[in-house]
């Protein structure tokens, strides 16, 4: 079993472990090389395709892709729109979506191709804003829509254009990363003053199984989607109101409201006020620093490395104003603190010469290092720690050390 196992992380679920699914060997691009010769043709570079299947969601992907083997800005992605009952599901599909939308509705499109669909969107309604992204233009694109040739960036996109809707069909299939574009619009929309919708589809692998057919694997396809792993996908986007297959089963399609959880969002929140009280933290203890540097009290830093060492780097203390360090390891004596070139002294140098003030970065090992100057008959006017954004008196003002 462990040779059928390797290391590689699913792109829809990020389960750790793969097992081994289709060794295709290394074949030229399918639908994206365009070669103007029987020639050409025949000289395109072979690229390499190694399907594994993830256990845990059961989607299958090429671990071996790489995303610059691909020329989407001179040779665009293009789908066949005319078959009868393709147009079928284009409409029945539109009308899924429309149905959610306000009569007047903002809707983008994420790597609208031609732009047929959008456009098809624009045509229902003649009211609203339909608009498509796309990196390469085409003849068709601009046409009923406004259209701009470039990647759609979720989190700044989002607020700009503020959608009711945001389609992505037949995109994510070529994605290294789509989990990583789902989970940048559900934080988009959850910026905005109203709701989202997404409606993404694929091509659906299910069949596969059913018939061995190898046809579905070709490099342009990093991605290929059970049910399974692309409700797991959309799971990840916010609430699933609809999904279900179309063309016979060969796609499957979802209608999903976009949202955070409300743990996730209280935690980022919670990381941007930490954000703003770092930024306060730096600034004001660094100006501790500069007041005792011009004070005339002579420094010592304990601990010269690792996390003391941090405490330098994020503080300035640098070693032209505190060039005194000192380390209870007599190991790293004689060594310098990385990045500012303070020599590292023992301990012991602050017996013979007296300081006013000792700076201990580690407050979680402060009292030791108090008992331990204590001890060895080391004195000095004030310990000083870090905390609640300031340095503060260890003896004297309340602290949890």
């Amino acid at each position: 079993m462990s040779n059928d196992l390797l290391n590689a992380a699913c792109p829809v679920c990020a389960h750790s472990i793969a097992a081994r699914f289709f060794p295709a060997g290394e074949h030229s691009l399918a639908t994206l090389a365009w070669p103007s010769s029987a020639k050409a043709a025949r000289e395109l570079p072979r690229h390499p395709q190694d399907f594994v299947q993830c256990p845990s969601c059961s989607h299958v992907w090429n671990h071996r892709f790489r995303y610059d083997a691909i020329p989407y800005e001179s040779n665009p992605n293009r789908m066949f729109n005319s078959g009868g009952i393709w147009k079928g599901h284009l409409a029945l599909t539109r009308d899924l979506l429309l149905n959610h939308l306000p009569a007047a509705p903002n809707v983008v499109e994420i790597g609208c191709g031609e732009g047929h669909f959008v456009r098809g969107l624009a045509q229902v309604r003649d009211a609203g804003r339909f608009i498509g992204f796309d990196p390469n233009a085409s003849p068709e694109t601009g046409h009923g829509v406004e259209f701009y040739a470039r990647l759609f960036e979720p989190l700044s996109d989002m607020a700009t254009f503020a959608p009711h809707a945001v389609v992505i069909r037949h995109v994510l299939e070529h994605l290294k990363e789509p989990a990583r574009l789902i989970e940048q619009l559900a934080w988009g929309a959850a910026s905005q003053t109203h709701a989202c919708l997404l409606f993404a589809e694929v091509p659906c692998i299910d069949r596969v199984f059913e018939t061995g057919r190898l046809a579905d694997f070709f490099y342009e396809h990093v991605s290929h989607f059970t049910t399974e792993s692309f409700r797991a996908l959309m799971s990840r986007a916010g609430e699933i109101i609809t999904l279900a297959h179309g063309y016979d089963g060969e796609v499957v399609y979802a209608l999903v409201r976009l949202e955070v959880p409300a743990q996730a969002r209280a935690r980022a929140q919670a990381a941007a006020s930490f954000a703003a009280r770092s930024a306060i933290s730096r600034e004001t203890i660094a100006q501790q620093l500069s007041s005792l540097a011009r004070s005339g009290k002579r420094v010592a830093i304990w601990g010269g490395t690792g996390k003391a060492a941090a405490f330098i780097h994020q503080f300035g203390a640098d070693a032209g104003r505190f060039p005194l360090v000192v380390d209870s390891d007599q190991q790293k004596a004689g060594t310098f603190v990385p990045g500012t070139g303070q020599k590292i002294e023992y301990r012991d140098v602050l017996k013979t010469a007296a300081v006013d003030v000792v700076v201990i970065p580690t407050q979680w090992r402060a009292r030791d290092i108090v008992a331990e100057m204590s001890r060895e008959g080391i004195s000095a006017g004030a310990v000083l720690i870090e905390h609640d954004g300031s340095l503060i008196d260890f003896a004297s003002e309340t602290h949890p050390y």
